[in-house]
This record gives structure tokens, C-alpha cells and sequence, in this order.
């Protein structure tokens, strides 16, 4: 829960009035109204604005959203629009000076996020892209578990995000920038990258279209190579049957592997017992004997959980979000980490057949 503050509320316009905007932004500004006020909203549609003018009646309403960055009484502009109309809002949005949250994809093309990062530079860092993955349990749980001493010399993570839905909406549509690639991966590739630790050299990735009713790709699977010679697979399936769930995250190390499933904050670490040491062997050209090499190797199944007092789930971002515009609190999400991670999930297009 978002504790409230004594502090005046942020004072928000907003702008695209469709499923992300009423589904996770505007749940949070209706419940804590200490933290957040909403002051303005813009959208075409005249029944999206009538149901935010009824849940706040002094709310002011626009059709276009350069009327509504006229107004003064505005600190955050949290933008939700189309994604191909996200580095133009956001660009206006900063260049009135606003303080800019802006859904994922914070842009369609890579030459588009250097403009938004020039842009943001000049109105003093104030373009927060909303990256939800950071805060999930599990994300965090694995980010723990990666340097546990038990799993030994980790060489493979598994990343991943199942869904089943037959979307029919603009986000399956190429020409308004749609695709898994675009909505979905930036989040899965920014987790990644924070696992890694290295940025990566080498990338293979695979587009397919499994059950969206579009054009576009929902499915999308990466892979990474570091210098380092450690490897992730990526795999967002928006196209994956109900029933056969599969970890969020696996860890594979010499020693032990770690998983978790999606959502959870506990997870399971399976490893070879600690105090067992392997007989020394050496390999041979000569022929070998017909005995079986196999050992027996004593493993140990445990739960492993996050600590108590570790923030999780998306109340953490909007608090982190509270305490950037009202104390100027440094977010923990820097925006050079955001664009890297749209710059390699746009390279997977490129990379591909389907994608280009």
C-alpha cells in the first residue's frame, strides 16, 4: 500500500483515456487523492472524458492535447496515448517543462528515443518511462538469487512473460506500432540487462503471430550472448495455452538452478549439496570402457523467499514516482537503462523476417 504524505498532492493531466490509462494509472489516482490529483484529461472520445469528470468534477476536459499542456496548474503529464503518438506527446509534454510519465514503448523507432532523451535533458530529467517489471516479486527475487553462492558459475537465464489472448486492438496493428516486440519485450529486456550485468554482444531472435487477431508479432523469443559468455532467453507468448504455466525466471548455474513463477515472491533452488566434492577425473582418447559415467550426486530442494521488508508490486513504482516530483527523490530507473532496452527490443524486428 502507498503510504499518504503530508505533502501537497502531484497534480496530474492525462492523456489517452483507454485500457492502460483506466487499468493501472487511474486506479491509483482515484484511491489515494492525498498523493495525486487529477487536474486535467484529454482524449477524443466524449465518454472516456465524462467518466473521469465523474469521478473528479473539477477535472478540466480537451479534446486536444495541446490545449490541455496550455494549462499552468500541472506538474506530471502522464501520457497514455497511441504508441506511435508517444515520442511526440512527450516531447511537447517536456518542452512545457512538465514532468512526463509515459507508458511503454517510450517509442516506436530508435532514432525517436535519442529525441526523447535530448528532450528530457533539456527540461532537466523529467521523463519517467513506466517500466512495471522492476517491481514484481519475482523479478526481484531472481535478481537476488543471481549471486547466491549455492547456484555456483551461473551460464543461462531464462526470462519470461505467458499470456493467452486473441487481441484485436491497435497494439496488433504494424502501421500504429504494434507487436509483443514493442508493448511487451522493453520490460522483459530491461530485467534482462539488470540480470546480466554485462551488456551483450551477440542476438538471435524469432517473431511469430499466434493468436492476435492483427498483423503484428505476439510472440517474441531472444537470445543474448555476453563477453562474458553468459546467456538469457527471453520469451514473451501472448499466444501460450492456459494450463501449461512455465517459470518467469530460471537461473541455471554449474551447481544449482533457481526458478519462480510468475508473480510470486517465493521461489525454489534446487543444488548440489554443498559439502560434496567430485572425485577428480580427467578425460582420455583411448577407448572407453563400457561402464556408465554417471555419478551420484546429493541434491538439496529448498523454498527461498524475499526478506521481509523488501517493496514489492506497483505501489512501489507510483511512491517512487510521488517522491521524484515532490522531494526531487533520484528515480531508481534511469532513463539511459529504459532506451537501452527499447534499442535492443527494436533491434529484434530488424533481426527477424516476420519483424521487418
Amino acid at each position: 500500500m502507498i503510504q499518504d504524505c503530508q505533502r501537497p498532492p502531484v497534480r496530474v493531466a492525462i492523456a489517452g483515456l483507454g485500457r492502460a490509462m483506466f487499468s493501472s494509472h487511474y486506479p491509483v489516482y482515484r484511491a489515494h487523492p492525498s498523493l495525486f490529483k487529477v487536474v486535467a484529461a484529454c482524449d477524443l472520445m466524449k465518454e472516456r472524458r465524462d467518466m473521469v469528470e465523474r469521478d473528479f468534477p473539477s477535472c478540466k476536459m480537451f479534446r486536444r492535447f495541446s490545449d490541455m499542456l496550455d494549462e499552468r496548474d500541472i506538474d506530471l503529464v502522464d501520457i497514455a496515448t497511441c504508441s506511435v503518438d508517444h515520442t511526440k506527446h512527450a516531447a511537447m509534454s517536456l518542452e512545457h517543462g512538465y514532468w512526463t510519465l509515459l507508458e511503454s514503448p517510450a517509442a516506436t523507432e530508435n532514432d525517436d528515443a535519442q529525441l526523447l532523451r535530448g528532450a528530457s535533458a533539456k527540461a532537466k530529467n523529467r521523463l519517467i518511462v513506466l517500466q512495471r517489471g522492476l517491481y514484481s516479486p519475482d523479478y526481484l527475487l531472481a535478481l537476488k538469487m543471481i549471486s547466491d553462492p549455492r547456484l555456483g558459475g551461473v551460464y543461462r537465464i531464462c526470462v519470461r512473460g505467458l499470456d493467452y489472448i486473441r487481441r484485436d486492438d491497435w497494439q496488433t496493428v504494424k502501421r500504429l506500432g504494434g507487436g509483443a516486440a514493442r508493448y511487451a519485450l522493453p520490460d522483459l529486456m530491461l530485467q534482462t540487462l539488470r540480470l546480466l550485468g554485462t551488456p551483450p554482444v551477440q542476438m538471435w531472435s524469432d517473431l511469430k503471430r499466434v493468436a492476435s487477431a492483427g498483423d503484428c508479432e505476439d510472440f517474441v523469443r531472444v537470445c543474448l550472448k555476453t563477453r562474458t559468455h553468459l546467456s538469457a532467453e527471453i520469451e514473451f507468448n501472448g499466444g501460450s495455452i492456459p494450463g501449461a504455466e512455465r517459470p518467469s525466471f530460471e537461473i541455471h548455474g554449474e551447481r544449482g538452478v533457481f526458478t519462480v513463477m510468475s508473480g510470486l515472491p517465493t521461489g525454489e533452488l534446487v543444488c548440489i549439496d554443498q559439502s560434496f566434492q567430485f572425485k577428480r577425473r580427467r578425460s582420455s582418447v583411448r577407448t572407453p570402457d563400457l561402464s556408465d559415467m554417471h555419478e551420484d550426486v546429493p541434491t538439496i530442494k529448498e523454498t527461498v523467499c524475499l526478506e521481509k521488508g523488501v517493496l514489492h508490486g506497483p505501489s512501489v513504482f507510483w511512491k517512487h514516482l510521488y517522491d521524484t516530483v515532490r522531494t526531487a527523490s533520484p528515480f531508481p530507473v534511469q532513463l539511459e537503462e529504459s532506451i537501452e532496452a527499447l534499442r535492443i527490443s527494436n533491434l529484434t524486428r530488424a533481426a527477424s523476417p516476420f519483424g521487418s
